[in-house]
């Protein structure tokens, strides 16, 4: 995350003008003696004393030699005036664009550390406009409209539009840090049927594994804690043309679902346009294209032979669960996780506990 440090922003900025007045009378020059002195026109020495005309290098020059006052210091009190302006309209502007920043999760990122706690409206868009990378609202604007026509979500989908938009832009800030290779299909396809046989895996390290496999075939693979108003499983887009990126929410917190929603994200890399971004909430997603997503992901895991002969001959006791997971070579959660998406297992069974919990590490 890219974070402003060290900032000097004084809420004051004295204009060169003053200071130049100031020196005339100490030194008994009237404004147009000293006019006369530079070979310039008493009209521009009224404006730069006035605030109204700004002082340029040339003019600089002109005042260091008839003051004795560097040139760097007037042009360091021209710029530092000018930007003291700039910032005072921005603030003005954004104190107007309030209710734009309380559509956002602030105190969410805040908690997070990717921004500091704001100290007044004007500052909570700033540090929102920043976090975007964009210089205005109206910057944010067009960029949010081209984003959701790349979206791909069904109506049902119930997110929050700002808050998704946070949540896809923390994931386009890791991302974009991670060092990966050029994407390479081949490559993606092996990686991802390495990573089908880590499923089975209680190591800590497991995810950076299948994390590191996805990187080498070019594709950024990352877990976004989600953010409230939001029900994300995971999201798939295209950072660059060479670089893909599979986002992960973990909302539900168990292994089967983690697993499913990167080899349904996964999917989407391999099938789909690389212009769209495709958003999903798991069981909410209802598209033809989010239901071949599930269809593949699925199959990938299992394929629908071998499916079929364990629903057909199955009691779905502990032991046949934990037999076919071995013989499959994933992990038993995600054989629990199916059963009970097709109905075939209530979503309270006991056999719950053959599913791994993750917890979020401080």
């Amino acid at each position: 995350m890219v974070t402003l440090t060290n900032q000097y922003n004084p809420d004051y900025a004295v204009p060169p003008g003053w200071v130049l007045d100031e020196r005339l009378n100490e030194l008994g020059i009237s404004h147009a003696e000293f006019a006369r002195r530079c070979g310039r026109s008493p009209k521009l020495i009224s404006e730069i004393i006035a605030g109204n005309a700004p002082i340029e290098p040339r003019t600089a020059l002109q005042f260091e030699k008839v003051l004795g006052m560097d040139a760097s210091i007037w042009l360091g009190m021209e710029s530092d005036y000018r930007l003291h302006q700039e910032r005072e309209t921005e603030v003005r502007q954004a104190e107007a664009l309030a209710s734009w920043a309380k559509s956002f999760p602030v105190n969410e990122l805040v908690k997070r550390g990717v921004i500091q706690r704001p100290p007044s409206d004007a500052a909570a868009v700033s540090s929102l406009l920043a976090f975007f990378g964009v210089a205005s609202v109206e910057s944010w604007n067009v960029r949010q409209q081209r984003a959701q026509l790349a979206y791909r979500h069904s109506p049902s989908f119930k997110s929050d539009d700002c808050t998704l938009a946070t949540w896809l832009r923390l994931g386009e800030i890791e991302a974009s840090q991670k060092e990966c290779a050029d994407y390479r299909e081949a490559t993606f396809r092996q990686s991802l049927k390495l990573i089908r046989n880590l499923t089975g895996s209680k190591s800590r390290e497991v995810f950076d594994r299948a994390a590191r496999l996805c990187g080498d075939a070019g594709v950024a693979l990352t877990i976004i804690k989600p953010l409230p108003k939001t029900a994300l499983s995971g999201a798939s887009w295209w950072l660059t043309p060479r670089k893909a990126v599979i986002q992960l929410s973990a909302r539900h917190m168990s292994d089967d679902q983690l697993w499913f929603s990167l080899f349904h994200e996964a999917a989407h890399i391999l099938l789909h346009s690389k212009r769209n971004v495709f958003v999903h909430e798991r069981n909410g997603n209802t598209s033809d294209i989010e239901s071949q997503a599930d269809r593949w992901a699925a199959d990938f895991l299992v394929s629908s032979q071998d499916w079929n002969e364990f629903i057909d001959t199955s009691d779905f006791t502990e032991s046949d669960v934990l037999g076919f997971s071995d013989e499959q070579g994933i992990a038993p959660g995600i054989v629990v996780g199916r059963l009970q998406h097709e109905g075939h297992l209530g979503w309270r069974t006991g056999l719950n506990r053959l599913k791994v919990r993750l917890k979020w590490s401080e």
